[in-house]
């Protein structure tokens, strides 16, 4: 009987580290972009109150070979509390036969391979001499993006803003002990932008929060806080300014209310999608064209990117004896 690798929390935050799950990210991506794996896109099923969601994101990586899903339960209630907005599992399955893998916490692998996503990016697109990073929000995805920018590019100086005070100063207490670069809090989300290098956007607002007067030539953004058409965290001005790069475009003009809002206003064509992340991972797309380009990379997040990082979990765990095992599996007797 096949033995199924169970991962908590801590132990994906133990076997998974930034700069791996970069690399694993970009092999993921490009495999994807070369036309491998399988990624059809999320399914969703709203609670009657619209209080949350349980989601379903099933899917096939082609490098590193990984069949399985996501199911996610998305909470925006528990944003300010002990909880992660984010609970599911992640469950592998056997290619070959079915027979179930691993099932791994999802908010770990959500948290971390979301940002080094936006790692893989920044590296891609952003200037080399980039050092001045602004942060908005301050929950799970501003702390795992801090540790992906300063695995991307050296950094300076961070500022952040949230809307509230308190977590402001909680993560700048926080980042400082961890990190030896300047950490500061700003009364605004203009006062964070402007003159820094790299934005990431990491909020639950359904309101831009980020809006195109304050960008300036060179800047890099990765917009990864909304996952749904309905809300957005950048506004038209914004994204019309930007040269735009996504994880996916089925999963775009489908899901990302940071592009549908511009595109439903005639501010912007289906053209502005310039590239999918793994076709300059490939080199069949430049990326950045100058020094003055301001790029965007809208991250969706996708099935096999969480595939990828189940997998090499399950291996990590069986190599080094972390996590519990269960007899899974159904047999004929």
């Amino acid at each position: 009987m096949n033995e199924t690798v169970i991962l908590t929390q801590p132990e994906v935050r133990q076997l998974l580290p930034m700069r791996d799950c970069m690399d694993l990210m970009a092999t993921t991506l490009r495999s994807l972009a070369r036309g491998d794996g399988t990624n059809p896109l999320r399914w969703a099923m709203w609670l009657p109150s619209k209080r949350g969601l349980i989601g379903m994101m099933p899917g096939k990586s082609g490098e590193p070979e990984a069949l399985g899903l996501k199911v996610v339960a998305v909470f925006s209630g528990n944003h300010g509390t002990h909880l992660d907005s984010h609970q599911g599992v992640v469950i592998l399955f056997d290619p070959e036969n079915g027979v179930p893998l691993a099932i791994v916490d999802a908010s770990e692998v959500t948290a971390i391979r979301t940002a080094a996503v936006s790692g893989v990016v920044t590296e891609l697109l952003a200037r080399d001499d980039a050092s001045v990073v602004a942060l908005l929000g301050t929950g799970v995805q501003a702390r795992s993006h801090l540790e992906a920018m300063h695995e991307a590019r050296t950094l300076t100086e961070v500022r952040v803003y949230s809307r509230s005070e308190a977590n402001r100063t909680r993560f700048v207490e926080r980042a400082s002990v961890r990190y030896d670069f300047p950490v500061r809090a700003t009364a605004s989300a203009e006062e964070a932008i402007r003159g820094s290098h790299i934005v990431c956007t990491v909020t639950s607002s359904k309101e831009p929060v980020l809006h195109g007067e304050w960008l300036e030539s060179g800047m890099h953004i990765n917009a990864a806080g909304s996952s749904v058409k309905f809300a957005r965290e950048l506004d038209t001005a914004a994204v019309v300014r930007s040269r735009l790069f996504v994880d996916r475009r089925e999963s775009t003009v489908n899901e990302a209310g940071d592009y549908l809002f511009p595109l439903a206003e005639g501010a912007i064509d289906e053209s502005h999608i310039l590239a999918e992340v793994g076709e300059v991972l490939l080199g069949t797309h430049p990326g950045r064209d100058s020094d003055e380009d301001i790029t965007l990379f809208k991250s969706l997040g996708l099935a096999v990117e969480d595939l990828a990082a189940a997998h090499y979990l399950m291996a990590r765990a069986r190599e080094e004896g972390v996590g519990a095992r269960a007899a899974l599996g159904g047999l004929v007797e």
